[in-house]
């Protein structure tokens, strides 16, 4: 296919997708490269990292860059943070796609809670660290991959590590409810920058998600659902949208699904409980709270 370099929609955009070697984050790039977006992705193995981005080059994509971190590492975070602004001119949307769910509790290298880690406190600490560079790049999205599993979830004020009381499930819902909750914090803090922040669920996809640690109830519940799950490109629809569409470049603080804006829980809009997680989350990633600002 010829190189769609400097044409389409996207032409002269620069994009960072997280955990975008596969699944829907893969998708998300290949389909902002085909509408002429210079594409950033990231990975944990270069070999899988070099693949996506050569099938991405492959089918249209001219401009991608490959980065590599473990985004469940603050260090790994911060160093990412440092390649991305070296590499990167601009930065026109963050995508914030990396998560993963474990059925056990596992520590970071920080020995934090793996899925608190990696679902929340990694998207929140790599947009701040690029916060500065979307600005200078604005009109700028921050696109949040969340999940309607958010609706089942609490902020456990006592008990974010799960040092208690340990659920996967649990542990899942309430990162994702924190992903909605710092999407609408965050376009409350950015108003009037040129940034906006969104938030979507993206369906029941059929990826390798939490394959790593499953549960007894997905081991059996998966395969039999996995026929009628969203494929990878379906569920990179609404990102996508979310990304590119002109008509939402001024939208913010919104919830989407299926590309349309939907209510979100009641407690993702309980604003005290999202200034208590932010100042919290800033704790947990080194940032003091007085930095820790749009």
């Amino acid at each position: 296919m010829e190189g769609t370099h400097g044409r389409g929609p996207m032409a002269g955009k620069t994009v960072l997708i997280t955990g975008s070697t596969s699944g829907i984050g893969m998708s998300i790039a290949l389909a902002l490269a085909s509408q002429g977006a210079r594409v950033a992705i990231t990975g944990r193995h270069r070999g899988r990292a070099e693949a996506a981005a050569q099938e991405i080059r492959t089918a249209g994509g001219q401009r991608v860059e490959v980065f590599l971190a473990d985004l469940s590492s603050q260090v790994e975070v911060r160093r990412l943070a440092v390649e991305v602004l070296a590499a990167l001119p601009r930065v026109d949307v963050l995508v914030n796609n990396v998560g993963g769910y474990w059925h056990n509790r596992h520590l970071t290298d920080d020995g934090l809670e793996r899925t608190f880690a990696l679902n929340h406190l990694a998207p929140f600490l790599l947009t701040h660290l690029l916060l500065d560079r979307l600005t200078l790049s604005a009109p700028a999205r921050v696109v949040t991959v969340a999940s309607n599993a958010h609706g089942m979830g609490r902020i456990d004020f006592d008990d974010l590590q799960g040092e208690r009381a340990y659920s996967g499930a649990r542990a899942y819902n309430q990162s994702k409810l924190a992903n909605v909750m710092f999407s609408h914090e965050l376009a409350r803090r950015a108003a009037g920058s040129g940034v906006t922040a969104n938030a979507l669920h993206p369906g029941v996809v059929s990826t390798s998600f939490g394959a790593d640690d499953p549960g007894r109830l997905q081991r059996w519940l998966v395969p039999l659902v996995r026929p009628v799950m969203k494929s990878p490109a379906q569920g990179a629809v609404t990102p996508v949208h979310l990304a590119s569409d002109p008509e939402l470049e001024t939208v913010s603080g919104r919830y989407f699904v299926n590309r349309r804006v939907k209510a979100s829980s009641k407690r993702s809009y309980d604003e005290a409980a999202a200034v208590w997680l932010w100042h919290a989350s800033a704790d947990l990633v080194g940032l003091p709270s007085t930095t820790a600002r749009a």
